[in-house]
Formats: C-alpha cells, structure tokens, sequence
C-alpha cells in the first residue's frame, strides 16, 4: 500500500434525515459519513446512516484500527453507529472523538447517551471491540498518528459543530459542515480552515434563495461554498450536505451552475471516492 495515500470515500451526503426512491438514486440517500484514508490509517467523520456500508467494506478489507470524528451530535451525523458491525468485531480498535460539547459532556456521554433503551435496544458495553473515546476542545491540533496532523475550530451551528482541516503528505481536506453564513460576509475562521486546501467538503443544504426563510438553521448555500473557495484559493469544492427533498435533478442543475462560477465544484454522491 502507498503510504502516502490521502483518498475520500463519501457514504452518506445527505442532511436531516435519509432518503430513497426514484429520485434520489445518482446522489444517494444516506446521511453524513465521509471515509478518509491516511496511508495505512482510516478515519471516519460522522456515523450518519452511510456508516453501516462503510462498516461492510472496512471489514471485508480487513481493516483492524480506525478513528472515528464526529462534527456534532444531531441525528442524521450518529444515527447509524450502532448499525456500525466494527463495534463488534473483538478484533477492532476503534477510537471516536468529540469536541463540540466540552466542558458539558464527554465523548464517551454522549454515546452513551444515545446508545441506550428505550432509544435503542442494548447499550455500548456489548460492544466486543476495544474502544477509546478521545475529548478535545475546538482549537485544538488532534495528532491521532504520526504524519497527521487535524486542526479543528468551531462552526455557526446550533448546539455548536467542529470543522476540522485534515494535513497529510503535503495536501489538505477542510471539512465545512454543519455551518451557516452571514450574508455578504466571509467567515474568518472558515476561510482559516480552508485555505489552499485540495479538497474542501462544504455544507450546501439550502440555496441563496432560500436563506431568508431558513435563517437560524445552521446551514450555507452552494454559492456561498463558491466565494470561499475562490477566496481561499482551494482544489476543488464538494456541495455535501444535501437537503432530503432535493432531488437528483436539482443537485445535476446545482452542479452545472456552480462550475460555471468555479471549475473545481462537484456534488458529492453517496460512494464516491476522490484522490487528493
């Protein structure tokens, strides 16, 4: 294996909540769960509904130690943990990380908060891997294995989100997600996460148009993703965090419109896979 891979899988793009039928099938349905692939390392941000799958490929990969580092806490970003085989596989090392909740409840809390009856049928003890749970606070620098290096800051999301800056071999991922915007301004702290960065995954729930009457939301519009990424100079833009009506028409419309303004957008599609 080259040790210097830094590749993205994406097996949940969508927010709020899942979605399936006819018109939902090219971009997917699964709620957030991004792969990222360090060398020999994996790490996985967010446990939405996308994590089952991922769970099937990193065990028939054989994968043994991963790392798993959730934004925030809201449904559709830990929904599917539990469905999350690794678990409880006595073979694993799994290690999850959380920082949006310092200082009132620790990582360890908060799993075991939703992991729990009446809400779900057993509680993180029958889990037969060998688990850590890791607490930083946002601003903190995460080293989670040499060679890597996480900067993490907070995002305007209600109940407090991270967004994280991935370093490895020379290139950078910025994950921008759950996050709102202040119309006409640039976030300061945002653009510090994202700058020069290859690939930057940005919360594109909503349009411009519809900001009006989602302020207070937490969440940005595919043109704001554009400015940053013109501001800060980045690779490419991934539109991630779709909203759960948006159909697969509407995020090919979404896609065009975007490029037109900045070639290197995209939106992200349940199990596509991007090489930085």
């Amino acid at each position: 294996m080259n040790d210097e891979v830094f590749r993205v899988k994406f097996w949940g793009t969508r927010g709020s909540v899942s979605v399936s039928g006819p018109d939902f099938r090219r971009y997917g349905g699964n709620t957030a769960c991004i792969e990222v692939q360090c060398g020999k390392r994996r790490l996985i941000f967010d446990s939405g509904t996308g994590i089952r799958q991922a769970g099937d490929a990193l065990t028939l990969e054989g994968v043994d130690n991963l790392d798993i580092f959730y934004t925030h806490c809201h449904y559709d970003h830990i929904i599917g943990l539990p469905y999350f085989m690794p678990l409880y596989n006595p073979m694993m090392n799994v290690r999850l990380w959380s920082g949006h909740l310092a200082g009132i409840m620790t990582t360890r809390e908060m799993v075991k908060q939703f992991m729990r009856p009446p809400w779900f049928p057993v509680e993180p003890d029958i889990c037969k891997a060998s688990l850590g749970f890791r607490d930083f606070r946002s601003g903190d620098t995460l080293e989670p294995f040499p060679a890597v290096a996480i900067h993490t800051r907070s995002l305007n999301h209600p109940g407090g989100c991270i967004g994280y800056r991935i370093e490895f071999a020379g290139r950078v991922l910025a994950l921008i997600y759950d996050t709102e915007h202040e119309a006409g301004k640039l976030d300061p702290i945002v653009l510090e996460l994202i700058q020069n960065a290859d690939l930057v995954v940005y919360d594109c729930t909503y349009t411009e148009d519809e900001m009006p009457r989602r302020f207070g939301y937490g969440h940005s519009t595919w043109q704001h993703g554009v400015l940053l990424a013109k501001a800060a100079k980045i690779g490419r833009l991934a539109l991630f965090h779709h909203a759960p009506d948006r159909t697969d028409d509407e995020l090919d419309a979404f896609e065009r419109l975007s490029r037109e303004r900045f070639a290197g957008a995209f939106a992200a599609r349940d199990f596509q896979v991007i090489e930085l």
